[in-house]
């Protein structure tokens, strides 16, 4: 259960991205600059889930749960979700993937990076698996989530992303695309869920 502003946030990247992702970048800064105190970790994921996630435990292991917030986008929303519900933290969403142990095998073998298509990385059978170990059930505490939703993902179902986020406080964006252009204008809302307040 949150008990005050956000201290510590931690953002998720999707599948073949990074840090580098222009949401990433955006968020980090905008907090840098209008929320300097607030403690920032977007970390470069491992291709393996299992490996992502005991990365990412490890790194939140000593951050306050009642003050913690994490962001996830497609799969890092996935990620986010589970994070979420180990923690109870407040959880921010963009199209976040539903199924990524269904819809990942295709990509079994070499891929390349978005932001850096020179740097290869293999995404090994075993890791549809350990997408499925982390995958959890219903959401205990929907109401501390945060979502947003595009009709125009062409990446992933934006009804199946609402069926399974709809006891959140979601936002269902028209015509968007799964990189949600113009993430920028969102990014007051998000803090305001986090309880921060504007700096002026």
């Amino acid at each position: 259960m949150s008990t005050g502003p956000t201290t510590h946030l931690l953002y998720l990247h999707g599948f073949r991205s990074s840090p580098q992702s222009h949401k990433a970048q955006a968020m980090a800064a905008y907090m840098a600059q209008h929320y300097p105190q607030v403690q920032w970790w977007c970390p470069q994921l491992p291709p393996s889930p299992r490996a992502a996630m005991a990365l990412l435990l490890e790194g939140i292991a000593h951050w306050p749960r009642g003050t913690m917030a994490v962001v996830g986008s497609s799969l890092g929303g996935f990620y986010a979700t589970h994070i979420a519900e180990v923690t109870g933290c407040l959880a921010l969403l963009i199209n976040p993937a539903v199924d990524p142990a269904r819809d990942l095998g295709k990509y079994i073998g070499e891929n390349a990076q978005w932001h850096a298509p020179d740097e290869r990385f293999y995404f090994l059978p075993e890791y549809v698996d350990e997408l499925r170990t982390l995958s959890v059930g219903a959401l205990r505490h929907p109401q501390r989530y945060r979502t947003l939703l595009a009709t125009g993902d062409e990446v992933l179902d934006w009804r199946e992303m609402h069926a399974r986020y709809a006891r959140t406080q979601v936002t269902v964006l028209e015509g968007r695309d799964h990189a949600l252009t113009g993430f920028e204008e969102f990014l007051p809302d998000f803090v305001q869920f986090m309880g921060l307040r504007s700096r002026i």
